[in-house]
């Protein structure tokens, strides 16, 4: 963990209340993709959803995805050398300036040895910095435009699905204190973390979350991949680096990996439900909600 990361863990524990943790899965959970891809989400629903329509709003997904990887995060080069975390290889890198260096004829292979793997930390610096300013600044208006259309009729199509997600990450984000009066409102941030651990690649998985306006809620260093380590792998390292008692962590997801990986570190485990007829899926599932589940837990481990 650098001194950053640690100065801002002891402010957010400074005051002695819980922090909450939220360790997600990304697909059929935060987002739908997968299961547009396959129709298992449209055929939930026993024929009142397109199939076929579901079908190609997914594969439209993915067309944007593999050009924004492709063309913007080096996944043509990349793509064989997944690594679980941006910062994995941070000890390999020397910090070097890279605004003029090209990355097209630095002669990068298979990182086997320390020279290939700073050159794969070089790049994965460049992402982390791409990501942390947003999707704006690297595709042009008219693409933008088609990305917003294409959000907007997936969450039709889905119910609500995407902006109910990021309205549920929101509002653990954003609290607001009502004045005296009932007149005015402030803001305040809150504490609440949260953390995507994916079993989908981490190049994709971070241009996902840039197209699925996750980003706003999810810092590039809190996405892993848990493809070559396993999601239990995964949260041990997430409970190392939040290792203050004050922290409390609840995995959210849909398959049986994170809840195995959840039931080994002794977390609650909310499972999503693709059911129409489910409060556990989106819209339906909410904080207050998963904040039964932390007390549970708790009192379970207190007994």
């Amino acid at each position: 963990m650098n001194d950053t990361t640690s100065q801002k863990l002891g402010t957010l524990v400074s005051d002695g209340g819980p922090v909450n943790v939220y360790i997600w899965d990304m697909d059929e959970t935060l987002i739908l993709l997968r299961s547009l891809l396959n129709g298992t989400y449209a055929q939930s629903f026993n024929g009142s959803k397109d199939v076929k329509r579901g079908v190609e709003i997914g594969e439209m997904w993915e067309k944007h995805i593999l050009k924004i990887c492709d063309n913007c995060f080096f996944y043509e080069q990349i793509e064989d050398c997944n690594e679980p975390f941006v910062d994995s290889l941070r000890q390999y890198d020397d910090g070097k300036d890279l605004s003029q260096y090209d990355f097209k004829q630095d002669d990068f292979s298979t990182p086997t040895d320390d020279l290939n793997k700073r050159k794969l930390a070089y790049r994965h610096r460049a992402v982390a910095r791409k990501y942390e300013k947003g999707l704006r600044p690297l595709i042009d208006g008219e693409t933008m435009s088609i990305l917003d259309e294409l959000y907007h009729v997936t969450d039709g199509y889905t119910d609500r699905w995407l902006s109910s997600a990021r309205a549920f990450l929101e509002q653990c984000s954003c609290v607001k204190d009502e004045s005296s009066d009932g007149t005015s409102a402030i803001d305040r941030i809150s504490q609440d973390i949260h953390i995507l651990v994916t079993s989908g690649a981490l190049v994709p998985s971070l241009v996902k979350c840039l197209l699925f306006r996750l980003d706003t809620f999810i810092r590039h260093e809190n996405v892993y991949s848990s493809i070559d380590v396993g999601k239990l792998q995964c949260f041990k390292w997430i409970k190392e680096r939040f290792s203050h008692p004050n922290f409390r962590f609840c995995a959210i997801g849909d398959g049986w990996e994170e809840c195995a990986a959840a039931q080994a570190m002794q977390w609650p485990f909310v499972k999503i439900d693709l059911q129409p007829d489910s409060s556990h899926r989106f819209p339906g599932i909410t904080p207050k909600i998963v904040s039964y589940y932390f007390d549970a837990n708790e009192t379970n481990n207190k007994d």
